[in-house]
């Protein structure tokens, strides 16, 4: 039995355990007979759906192609928004079984004292208000979270920020980037809701569009339904991308050098009219002045790929440039980008995701990916240096996007 086996029937036992708690908390609801029927009815049927939502995605774990499902991410996301919702609910009510437990010994106490003299009872007799009460705050992740599966990821959101910079050639005077990440074409299965975030992207009217990264979740071939509506996309000075570390996934172990599988690879770029960028720069020109554009692979810490090189891409390219940098993995930034000798003016970078999950309101940001990555979206300035974090246009494992909606990040340059 592999590791991930293992954690899946760790994952199971848990989970039943908090089945079987949720079915007594919530039947306590249900006075008469009837009415209990009816809700254990309900209740089997739903459970008996979870889990066998569990053992598709089980079934798919064997195969090692999750990322590359998005039936099995479906199974998947359905799983993970009823284990939650249940945590929650579970959590909830053992705060009040505990606290229940400490008044029955405090009214025990209260009676011993009294000697049975008194009528009142130091136990609040107060657990149907309290199962009602965590069943509606349980009932918020879970509903938000199918909101996520349902909707959320496809519902696009457009960022722009302003940056300024004094060395900005002048011509570049209101230049504007559209930035996109992290695709996971494997995962889609909605095309009409992915043609939303290309009509999104055209409609910013990009000067030069950025793809950084993560393509695919782990076969070339899953853009092939996508080809067209990627290649739709326009942009006046062109389209330029990167890999990401899943592109890396399916690929055989062997160098790329005349190698098929890599060539096929290359050629899809080429057919959605993307310049892919292997540790190299470009210069883009508007009215006798340029700008040089940077693409490096991916540059991660273990156990990401540690491909790309930033100095092989800047060879050639002068110290008084002003430089973008695509780069996947905004750990590079910290690690290669700042320490390096020639100041790199703008990095863009994706990866994160923000998790899928978190809360992205003004002053109110928050998603478990910060305890994994100390920069991890949005934007960051360091020694007059800016790295954009990206959130992502497409989603990954879990089949959904909650607070964390996907991105197109609209950054317009100017002289400062």
């Amino acid at each position: 039995m592999n590791s991930r086996t293992r954690f899946l029937f760790v994952l199971l036992g848990m989970y039943l355990i908090l089945d079987l708690y949720t079915y007594f908390g919530l039947r306590s609801l249900f006075v008469d007979r009837q009415s209990r029927l009816i809700f254990s009815g309900i209740y089997i049927a739903s459970s008996l759906f979870f889990f066998f939502s569990f053992y598709k995605v089980f079934e798919v774990v064997q195969t090692g192609s999750i990322f590359s499902n998005s039936s099995a991410n479906i199974y998947l996301g359905l799983f993970f928004t009823a284990f939650v919702g249940k945590l929650f609910f579970v959590v909830l009510m053992l705060l009040q079984d505990v606290g229940r437990f400490f008044f029955g010994v405090g009214n025990s106490i209260y009676q011993a004292i009294s000697d049975g003299e008194s009528e009142g009872s130091f136990l609040p007799k107060r657990r149907q208000f309290l199962t009602l009460a965590a069943s509606g705050l349980a009932a918020i992740p879970f509903v938000g979270m199918l909101y996520g599966i349902t909707k959320g990821k496809y519902a696009y959101t457009v960022e722009k920020v302003k940056l300024g910079f004094p060395d900005l050639p002048k011509a570049f005077e209101g230049f504007k980037i559209v930035q996109i990440s992290d695709i996971h074409s494997g995962s889609f299965d909605d095309a009409a809701g992915v043609a939303k975030g290309i009509e999104l992207i055209n409609a910013q009217q990009p000067d030069l569009l950025l793809f950084t990264g993560d393509l695919v979740n782990a076969d070339k071939d899953e853009i092939n339904p996508y080809i067209d509506l990627f290649k739709s996309t326009e942009a006046v000075y062109g389209k330029y991308c990167v890999l990401g570390n899943h592109d890396y996934y399916g690929a055989p172990n062997d160098a790329r050098a005349d190698n098929d599988y890599w060539r096929d690879f290359y050629s899809k770029y080429e057919a959605m009219d993307f310049r892919l960028m292997l540790n190299e720069h470009q210069y883009i020109e508007k009215d006798g002045e340029r700008i040089c554009l940077l693409g490096v692979e991916n540059w991660g810490e273990p156990p990401f790929p540690q491909i790309g090189d930033l100095d092989k891409a800047l060879k050639g390219v002068a110290e008084d440039d002003f430089c973008v940098l695509m780069s996947h993995d905004p750990t590079h930034w910290e690690y290669k980008v700042l320490p390096n000798r020639k100041k790199i003016h703008l990095t863009l970078s994706g990866h994160t995701h923000g998790m899928q999950f978190g809360i992205n309101l003004p002053g109110l940001k928050w998603s478990p990916v910060q305890y994994r990555y100390k920069r991890w979206m949005g934007l960051y300035e360091e020694a007059k240096q800016y790295l954009y974090i990206n959130r992502g246009f497409g989603f990954l494992a879990f089949p959904g996007r909650v607070g964390m909606l996907p991105e197109v990040t609209v950054i317009e340059l100017a002289r400062a």
